[in-house]
């Protein structure tokens, strides 16, 4: 995969993009309306990003990462990302967002509810579990003691193709089968917001699901 379109020019999509960039990936992103609005904010914090209008972002792309407000995500339109591989970092955090009636429902994870809604894509998720400063700041090279893990969530195929794109900006993953194992990553989950080693990781998620 080569062509990676970030819907979201809030905090998080413009730093998803700007290290994918750095990759070695070509990479769009796109707000919720006419991007001449983010053109100007996309030059200076996403050199080398194209500002786009989301469907022609989406249409090019072979991965999709899904960064919008949480609140937004009932209106937004299926249709735009059908047949599409999407990474969601959403999460639902009722003490910062609010209770979301569409997410509130504690039988499923997130990105399950996600994953219905999106019924003609396949879901992936990953890079909720750390905060947008941390990043592009956390990066590490293959090999380097201090390298990162994060997990990444969902069917097996296309959580090998995400896990190749997290593992070249700078992170190790794990691998974690299905989107239920997602709620691991969730706030309030084991390694939410906690810096680990591959190893480190993998033995706390293999914990919490013994």
């Amino acid at each position: 995969m080569t062509r990676i379109a970030v819907l979201g020019a809030g905090h998080v999509g413009p730093v998803i993009a700007r290290v994918a960039i750095e990759a070695g990936y070509d990479v769009s992103i796109s707000a919720s309306g006419d991007p001449a609005e983010i053109e100007l904010i996309t030059q200076v914090l996403v050199p080398g990003a194209e500002a786009r209008w989301a469907a022609d972002a989406v249409a090019d792309a072979d991965l999709v990462v899904l960064s919008i407000p949480l609140h937004k995500f009932a209106t937004f339109d299926p249709d735009l990302v059908a047949g599409k591989l999407v990474v969601d970092t959403m999460n639902y955090w009722p003490p910062v967002d609010g209770v979301q009636e569409l997410f509130d429902d504690d039988r499923f994870g997130s990105s399950e509810i996600v994953q219905r809604r999106l019924a003609r894509s396949t879901v992936v998720k990953t890079l909720n579990h750390l905060g947008y400063h941390e990043l592009a700041d956390d990066r590490r090279p293959v090999g380097s003691p201090e390298r990162r893990a994060l997990g990444v969530a969902g069917g097996r195929t296309a959580v090998d193709l995400v896990a190749g794109v997290i593992e070249d900006i700078g992170y190790d993953t794990v691998r974690l089968d299905g989107l239920r194992a997602g709620r691991l990553l969730e706030p309030g989950g084991p390694v939410f917001g906690v810096a680990l080693s591959r190893a480190e990781f993998e033995s706390t998620v293999s914990a919490e699901a013994a």
